[in-house]
């Protein structure tokens, strides 16, 4: 009876080189925290100072004080590359200059605002595209991120405080910091901090406090960071176990989209929450019918649901497009194949005539996939 190799000869080559790659890479630490004001920007220049007096080379690669005394002070001696100036539009813009960075090479940057767009015309579309560059050429980072601007806690953060947040980042991009420190401030504080002028100048304060920086709003956002903090230090744990970071074998997610769903962004959200949280693969699964054919719908609607997909796979689903005219087949068939344990799908409208006495999509799935749990959103 032939006997099964140790476990550390089963290793490939490319786990060798993942680990070199890694250990080249460059270490990223994020100060996160549940709003404006809270400290993050003034604790990230604060380390590098303190670094900086312990001989370490830091540098300051893009920083935003929002004219705050406090925090342009910690500023200190630390080396400023100097930002990239855009004209847009007949104003001017300043960006951190990825270039000069790469080549001056510290050991550490500090880059404020790791949630930003850049200007058109930028090497890349979003500053933490700037920040893996960096990464991978082996410089470390530290960076500041607010919690609402997590792409899965979209929905979240809307229904939460009435605000849709513009600037988003994708989940999986800050799952790969080394380090998260929570920066929290209560809300009776940072509500006192912001009628000081500490946070913005006076004349804007009346406005925030009247839209943003209510004491509900805040409450619930320190809430949302002290839990996102904890999915992401529970997460990193997994990963210092190989095995453990394994996703489970016994979980496996899969969102069916339609080009006619009202809201497919909010689906992709809460089906990569569901997937964090159950440590399993998930897959984004879109059935292209000949009545869907990208000739047979409208140019905006093929336009969205391209769109979709892109966001899909940014935040770290796995895209696939199935070609058949029975939508039930086409979803039991994969679901089967590829062992999905859960079916998230949104909730279709109410049917009229003679359809209301047929079974619905979900029923026929339910059939289908017994034993299989379906989650309508």
């Amino acid at each position: 009876m032939e006997k099964e190799p140790p476990v550390h000869d089963r290793h490939t080559p490319e786990d060798f080189l993942h680990l070199i790659q890694r250990q080249a890479r460059g270490k990223l630490k994020v100060y996160l925290g549940s709003s404006a004001g809270v400290g993050k920007t003034y604790s990230m220049l604060v380390e590098g100072n303190r670094l900086k007096q312990r001989g370490v080379d830091v540098v300051i690669g893009y920083v935003e004080p929002h004219a705050r005394p406090e925090t342009t002070a910690q500023i200190g001696n630390l080396e400023i590359i100097p930002p990239r100036v855009v004209l847009y539009h007949g104003i001017e813009i300043r960006e951190m200059d990825l270039d000069a960075v790469l080549k001056r090479k510290p050991t550490i940057v500090l880059v404020d605002e790791f949630a930003h767009t850049n200007s058109p015309g930028s090497k890349n579309q979003k500053r933490y595209e700037d920040v893996l560059e960096i990464l991978d050429a082996g410089i470390n980072v530290i960076t500041t991120l607010n919690v609402q601007h997590l792409e899965s806690l979209y929905n979240v953060i809307e229904a939460a405080t009435g605000i849709k947040v513009k600037e988003r980042i994708p989940d999986s991009i800050v799952a790969q910091a080394d380090q998260i420190i929570n920066i929290d401030l209560p809300a009776e504080d940072l509500i006192d901090r912001l009628k000081a002028g500490k946070i913005y100048s006076l004349d804007r304060v009346e406005r925030a406090m009247g839209n943003f920086f209510t004491e509900p709003n805040l409450t619930r956002l320190r809430e949302i960071t002290f839990s996102e903090v904890a999915n992401f230090l529970d997460r990193r744990q997994r990963m210092l176990t190989p095995e453990v970071n394994k996703p489970s074998s016994m979980a496996r997610v899969m969102v069916a989209i339609s080009s006619l769903g009202p809201h497919p962004e909010t689906l992709l959200r809460k089906t990569a929450r569901l997937a964090s949280q159950l440590n399993a693969q998930w897959y984004v699964v879109y059935v292209r019918t000949n009545q869907e054919a990208p000739d047979k719908i409208l140019a905006e609607t093929h336009r969205r649901l391209t769109d979709t997909l892109e966001i899909a796979q940014k935040m770290g689903g796995t895209v696939l497009v199935l070609k058949s005219n029975d939508i039930v087949a086409a979803l039991t068939s994969f679901a089967k194949e590829y062992g999905i344990t859960q079916v998230v799908m949104g909730k279709s409208k109410p049917r009229r005539g003679l359809k209301r006495f047929l079974p619905s999509l979900v029923d026929r799935l339910s059939v289908n996939l017994a034993g299989v749990d379906i989650i309508l959103s």
